[in-house]
Formats: C-alpha cells, structure tokens, sequence
C-alpha cells in the first residue's frame, strides 16, 4: 500500500531541507511543496502565519520511520503530520514510487 503524509514547515528552507533529507534517505520518492497561509489555535490564542506544505508519496511500510525522522528534524514542537493511505491509482506511477524507494 502507499501513502501521502501531510506535513507544513515553517518556511521553504525548512521545507527543502526536510524534502533533501527524507529523500536521500530513500524514506520518499516525491515531494509537493506548496505556501499556504494556516490559522490555528497555539497556547489559548489564535496564530496566523505562512507556512508551507508537503505531500510526501511514500509506501506505507515506511511511514513509522518517516515519521519519528521529522519528529526529531522539524522546528515545530508539535509537527503537523498526516498520513492518507492510497489504495487505487495508476499503477505506473506505484511502479515509479516502487523503483524509486528501491536500495
């Protein structure tokens, strides 16, 4: 199975950063990299700030390591991430996914 994971960083460096990393680790194949603009409770009060998201296209076996990797990399205290399973989809691209994760 495949997943997509969520997940926004502080800035794009951040984002390049972590991008690099999880896939020179071979932990991803594909990163999307996207500003968004996020509101959100932090600390009994109302924040704004632009921020970046990222889907990361992984296989599901991965995602337990991927996971604890931005834990300990990310700025934020609590990282946003968010892990969608992927059952159906053109296979070409799981076969892409499949050989790029490959050792």
């Amino acid at each position: 199975m495949y997943m997509f994971i969520y997940v926004t960083a502080g800035d794009e460096e951040e984002a390049k950063k972590l991008a690099r990393e999880l896939l020179e680790s071979k932990l991803v194949a594909c990163v999307n990299m996207f500003p968004i603009k996020s509101m959100y409770w932090w600390e009994g009060k109302i924040e704004e700030a632009r921020e970046v998201g990222m889907i990361l296209k992984t296989k599901a076996e991965r995602f337990k390591e991927l996971r604890e990797r931005i834990k300990e990399t990310h700025s934020y205290e609590t990282p946003c991430i968010c892990a969608f399973a992927v059952d159906d989809g053109l296979k070409e691209y799981f076969d892409w996914i499949e050989s790029s994760l490959s050792d």
